[in-house]
């Protein structure tokens, strides 16, 4: 069987889509306000509305008894347009890890997946539908970019895991979302102005938004330089995730295609910059992959790597074992290699983890996410 032709690197979504409709997830405050005054509706309904939606996790218009019955359907649709439909929620891990199916007004389809762990509860948001940076490993990255999701629909997605935990439906008891991370489909650096809308949403103090604290995120990237530096200049502490997974531009080329634009030196120089402007701790994406990227002296050069730069604790590496797509030939590290591979990190001073990988038999942990509805 000859090897699938490499996908072109794209970083802007196909021309002509419709626009999903405007939510108030995608709207500031005073703008939530002249939406209604536009439609003829009275504006100080705006922070009710978002009252509902952010404070109160309202779904049910009926529930919403503070607005007026004979107003309530239009004020509804005017800022709380139904943006997205569960299509499947699969569950692992006894029920606290749960990958829903979503599908949004064009047809197109996300996944994201909510996971519960005992101190914490974290949402794994998609960014775009498809994903245009082309990495061969990743099942996402082989489906190509449809479009870019709007802020409203990745917000909706938190929101939608904040309801489920609200209302007990995970085990564990009522909870509440206190991470999001930007590492469901898409590269959310390509779809910049709605990732940061939705991160402006997540962090503004309810109800304008959901209240939670910009340290709790966690936006991911393969490497856009430019919007590297300019997430650096945003003045919002969220965790810059870089997805690294090879140390040399000879590998890093065919693993992440992006490479090919900026260099490995080019991009960790980027990630370098964020730590030392905001002072949070860049963490360093490494995907395990049995006899490409675990060699030992592949581990010494990531940490030579990242060491030039000072080790003021700037950096962490998060290595992650590969998650097989299927008839893939990528398969996970040897469990001896990926202990040396943590040792010679250690051994140079590089602080260092390994993710735990949940939902792997619901094909949604990293990489797996393809959102097909067979």
């Amino acid at each position: 069987m000859s090897e699938p032709k490499p996908l072109p690197l794209v970083f802007d979504e196909p021309r002509g889509r419709k626009k999903p409709p405007r939510h108030l997830a995608d709207l500031t405050p005073d703008e939530r306000k002249a939406r209604l005054e536009e439609l003829g509706l009275p504006g100080f309904r705006a922070k009710q509305l978002s009252t509902h939606y952010f404070a109160r996790l309202v779904d049910d218009p009926a529930e919403m008894t503070d607005l007026p019955a004979g107003q309530r359907d239009e004020l509804v649709e005017g800022l709380l347009p139904s943006l997205m439909t569960p299509l499947r929620t699969m569950e692992a891990d006894r029920g606290t890890t749960r990958k829903t199916l979503w599908k949004l007004f064009d047809g197109a389809l996300v996944e994201s997946v909510l996971m519960r762990y005992p101190d914490r509860a974290t949402m794994c948001v998609s960014s775009q539908a498809g994903c245009g940076m082309a990495c061969p490993f990743c099942a996402t990255g082989q489906g190509g970019l449809q479009r870019n999701m709007s802020t409203a629909e990745i917000v909706e997605q938190v929101v939608a895991g904040a309801r489920a935990l609200a209302r007990g439906e995970v085990p564990g008891g009522p909870g509440r979302v206190s991470n999001v991370v930007f590492m469901g489909m898409g590269e959310p650096l390509a779809n910049y102005k709605a990732v940061m809308g939705t991160v402006r949403r997540l962090t503004d103090p309810t109800p304008d938004g959901l209240g939670m604290s910009a340290r709790g995120i966690t936006v991911s990237t393969v490497g856009l330089v430019p919007r590297m530096l300019q997430l650096a200049d945003e003045g919002i502490p969220v965790t810059l995730a870089l997805s690294l997974h090879a140390p040399d531009d000879e590998l890093r080329n065919e693993l992440v295609p992006i490479n090919t634009r900026f260099s490995v030196a080019e991009t960790v120089d980027a990630a370098w910059n964020y730590a030392k402007v905001t002072k949070r701790r860049v963490s360093i994406e490494y995907a395990m992959m049995r006899g490409i990227n675990d060699q030992a002296w592949r581990a010494d050069l990531l940490a030579d790597v990242l060491r030039e730069r000072g080790d003021w604790g700037w950096v962490h590496v998060n290595l992650i074992p590969l998650n097989p797509t299927p008839g893939s030939k990528w398969t996970a590290s040897d469990p001896a290699d990926e202990r040396e591979f943590v040792r010679r990190l250690e051994a140079k001073g590089i602080p260092t983890t390994v993710r735990d990988t949940r939902g792997r038999e619901i094909d949604g942990a990293c990489g797996q996410l393809a959102a097909t509805e067979a």
